[in-house]
C-alpha cells in the first residue's frame, strides 16, 4: 500500500500543476457533444475519488461487503463540471486525492484484504488493496486522455 500511496501523492503533485497550465479553452472544449471535455474528465476523477473514498473507509468497518456503485455519466452531468471554474475543479481533485492518500497511509495492513462490492447488477468483490491499485491505474488512464502519452498503461 505504501507504494500506491506514494504514487498517488506524486501524481497529484505533478498533474495539478500540469492541468493548471492547460489553457481554459482547451480544458473546456468538448471533442463531440456527447464526449467529455478535459474539465469533465477531471470531474469524473473527482466523482471516482468520492466513491472510492467511501469504499476505503466503510469497508474497513462493515462486516458485510459494502455495495457502492457509480453511474458516471449521471454524476458528471449532475455535478456541473463543464460550467465550474477550472481552478476549482483542479483544487477539488487535488484535495480529495490527498485525503485518499491519507486514508490509505493510515489504514492498518490487516484491513487491506477487506472487500467492497463494486458491481451494479451482480456482486463484484474487490479487496481494498486491489481497489487502491486499480484506482491509480484508472486515474492514469484518464490523465492520458487529458495529456496524451503521460503514462504507458492499458486500462480496461
Amino acid at each position: 500500500m505504501k507504494d500506491t500511496v506514494k504514487e498517488l501523492e506524486e501524481i497529484v503533485e505533478a498533474y495539478a500543476r500540469l492541468f493548471a497550465n492547460i489553457p481554459e479553452e482547451e480544458f473546456s472544449r468538448k471533442p463531440l457533444p456527447n464526449k467529455w471535455s478535459k474539465k469533465e474528465v477531471l470531474g469524473h476523477l473527482i466523482d471516482s475519488a468520492q466513491n472510492n473514498l467511501r469504499r476505503f473507509i466503510i469497508s474497513q468497518y462493515e462486516t458485510i461487503p459494502t455495495k457502492i456503485t457509480y453511474e458516471q455519466d449521471f454524476w458528471v452531468t449532475a455535478s456541473g463540471y463543464q460550467t465550474a471554474k477550472k481552478e476549482d475543479i483542479i483544487q477539488l481533485w487535488a484535495l480529495i486525492n490527498q485525503q485518499i492518500a491519507r486514508i490509505l497511509a493510515t489504514m492498518s495492513p490487516i484491513k487491506y484484504s477487506r472487500e467492497s462490492d463494486t458491481g451494479k447488477q451482480t456482486v463484484q468483490l474487490h479487496s481494498l488493496q486491489w481497489l487502491a491499485e486499480d484506482y491509480v491505474k484508472h486515474m492514469k488512464h484518464h490523465i492520458n486522455q487529458m495529456i496524451p502519452g503521460s503514462y504507458d498503461i492499458v486500462y480496461t
